[in-house]
């Protein structure tokens, strides 16, 4: 007699939910895990990278090095793009073209959401967005090319729309990347050049809240925007962007009022929208989805009316937790238990409660903010629990080394090392292969 067929789990997505739901599975399923890249990225200390304070390499680690010791997990390069509930079939994209197809008896998705630019897609050339290494080697060519040009400028005014940095959002990575852009500039860059002065380069926040970081609470918001007007960031509160291009960028105010800001470099982390395979998702299962495209779930994370499939991290509706990677971490963790469980004849699953570990946020050498329920930091204590969190965070012990040791020579000698940049545009992996005219298909059974 054949053996039985093991059951068969895809899992879209390698960041923290399907990292996690990946490792709670393990000898109890063939897991299949599909993403577009070949690395998990540990996405909140991307504003360094773009920065030049940490290497890519330091902030990522190959799935397949993190997964070897699973042997029943099977990574795949691929973009799924479509979803057949009633087949349980998954479609997927390689980078060459070809089309394959994944059978599933249990589907997770953890794809993560993108940068929404709010209706106005066209903003994403002039304004690139922070959601993956390309796009953090995108704004490090762009800040530190900005510098050289200046450098070369003849024009005073052009000089100084070089020098001129504009972010579009007041939350995490909006706050973080202004204050890097100001320390960078008052610190790193300031004895480097001949003909310009760094130091005197402008960075504006904009946001269209009352205050930076609203959602760390009044106090901390307050300590923050102090913090960031004493690096010299200039905050432009109430506002909202109305149009960006190559010289700048064009705001209103509450009260209708229009100011255009000239920019040499405009940079954007104000607001998140679904990837396309939440829509195809949505369209194959009748789920419901929030203004954002997010997936509604159940209490147990799934679909409803799909038990067979579920939607955890970024990309789930529920309750209104934060897209964080906290809540991504213990959803994975959450899911890849419950359909352990289940495999293993164990009984049903209590509904999944998320544990708030709070927010940080990182503003300058010393300074940062920190909640966690009643313990609310700011100053030197935050930033020594800041780093204590991310080094515990990062993935992989190699990283963890590297991006101490890296602090370590930034924070005492003021010194970013990882600034190389060339004067091409960077691609993304999709542009090194080209698409064939009638791309093939073919069925992968796991």
């Amino acid at each position: 007699m054949a053996p039985s067929p093991r059951h068969r789990v895809v899992i879209v997505g390698g960041g923290f939910g399907g990292l996690f739901a990946a490792r709670a599975l393990r000898g109890t399923a063939d897991v299949t895990l599909v993403d577009r890249t070949q690395h998990h990225l540990f996405q909140p200390l991307l504003y360094q990278v773009a920065t030049g304070m940490l290497s890519e390499g330091q902030i990522t680690v190959p799935l397949r090095d993190v997964l070897k010791r699973h042997r029943e997990v099977t990574c795949l390069l691929a973009d799924v793009v479509d979803v057949d509930a009633a087949r349980r079939t998954v479609h997927a994209d390689r980078p060459d073209g070809e089309r394959i197809t994944l059978p599933y008896d249990d589907l997770v998705i953890a794809a993560g959401v993108q940068q929404s630019y709010f209706g106005h897609d066209e903003f994403a050339r002039w304004a690139p967005g922070m959601k993956s290494i390309s796009d953090a080697l995108t704004i490090r060519q762009r800040v530190f090319g900005a510098f050289e040009l200046a450098e070369t400028e003849t024009d005073p005014e052009a000089q100084r729309r070089r020098l001129t940095f504009a972010v579009v959002g007041g939350g995490p990575t909006g706050v973080e990347l202004a204050g890097q852009l100001r320390e960078l500039a008052t610190r790193t860059l300031h004895a480097e050049f001949r003909h310009i002065h760094p130091e005197q380069a402008r960075v504006l926040l904009f946001d269209g809240g009352d205050a930076p970081l609203a959602s760390f609470g009044p106090a901390l918001s307050a300590r923050a925007a102090d913090t960031l007007r004493d690096l010299g960031v200039e905050l432009h509160l109430g506002t909202r962007v109305t149009g960006v291009d190559e010289e700048g960028l064009t705001v209103r105010d509450r009260a209708g009022a229009t100011v255009r800001h000239p920019a040499g470099t405009v940079l954007w982390a104000a607001g998140v929208t679904a990837p396309p395979i939440a829509a195809t998702l949505a369209a194959a299962t009748g789920a419901t989805t929030d203004r954002a495209g997010r997936i509604g779930v159940g209490p147990r994370l799934t679909v409803p009316g799909h038990p067979e499939i579920s939607v955890i991290g970024d990309l789930m509706d529920r309750d209104g937790l934060p897209g964080v990677a906290e809540v991504a971490m213990q959803s994975g963790l959450y899911v890849g238990r419950r359909i352990r469980r289940r495999l293993q004849g164990g009984g049903p699953a209590r509904p999944f409660r998320y544990h708030d570990l709070g927010s940080a946020a990182y503003l300058a050498r010393g300074r940062a903010v920190v909640s966690a329920g009643p313990l609310h930091l700011a100053g030197l204590p935050g930033w020594l629990v800041w780093l204590f969190i991310h080094i515990a965070f990062l993935t992989g012990y190699r990283n963890r080394v590297g991006a101490v040791l890296t602090w370590a020579v930034t924070f005492t000698r003021d010194a970013r090392r990882e600034r190389t940049f060339t004067t091409r545009q960077i691609s993304s992996l999709h542009d090194l292969y080209a698409a064939p005219d009638a791309p093939g298909h073919r069925t992968i059974a796991s």
